[in-house]
């Protein structure tokens, strides 16, 4: 069954710093996705301080726009009382969505900050629509698909899941080569 998307794209800009984040929101940007200085996979790219987050999601609340951050590692032990600690900081900080790969993090998120919602990150290998309903199903608002699936592909993943659940996509630009958003190579 092939259903009709009925809302109109959203334009989803990443933002490295600040200013970044104030260009985006200028010029009409929906919502913008962010990195802090741990737990995102750009950890050791210029990033945002916790200081930062605050006034970016200030800024672009005030615009209307929305804020996403990028909790996107795959977690070792050592990470988790961390990632508690950092998602506890981000509650306050009211973001609109908080971008997952790992369910031990996914789950955490759940407890700790149950009113933010949580989007499945392309780092998560999103290929299917039973991976999409598993998501679905433990709460995830949004899935982004895996870099590599055709329109065929996500038109197919769309027709098998929930209306409710969003579906974002990569249509400009990786920085890294990658399958499934796993990097083999970056610069």
């Amino acid at each position: 069954m092939d259903r009709k998307i009925r809302k109109k794209p959203e334009l989803l800009v990443p933002a490295s710093c600040l200013e970044v984040l104030k260009t985006a929101v200028a010029f009409g940007a929906d919502a913008v996705y962010l990195g802090g200085d741990a737990y995102g996979l750009r950890a050791k790219a210029k990033n945002f301080s916790m200081d930062e987050i605050r006034e970016g999601i200030r800024y672009a609340h005030a615009r209307g726009v929305r804020v996403h951050v990028t909790v996107n590692i795959l977690a070792h032990n050592s990470d988790l009382d961390g990632v508690r600690a950092y998602l506890e900081e981000l509650r306050t900080m009211k973001p609109d969505a908080l971008i997952i790969a790992d369910p031990g993090i996914f789950m955490i998120a759940k407890e700790v900050c149950p009113e933010i919602d949580r989007h499945i990150s392309t780092q998560a290998n999103n290929t299917n629509y039973e991976t999409c309903r598993f998501w679905y199903e433990q709460g995830a608002s949004r899935v982004v698909t895996a870099r590599e699936l055709s329109l065929r592909e996500i038109r197919e993943l769309r027709g098998h899941i929930p209306e409710e659940l969003e579906l974002e996509t990569f249509i400009h630009g990786a920085m890294c080569m990658s399958y499934s958003g796993r990097c083999l190579l970056s610069n």
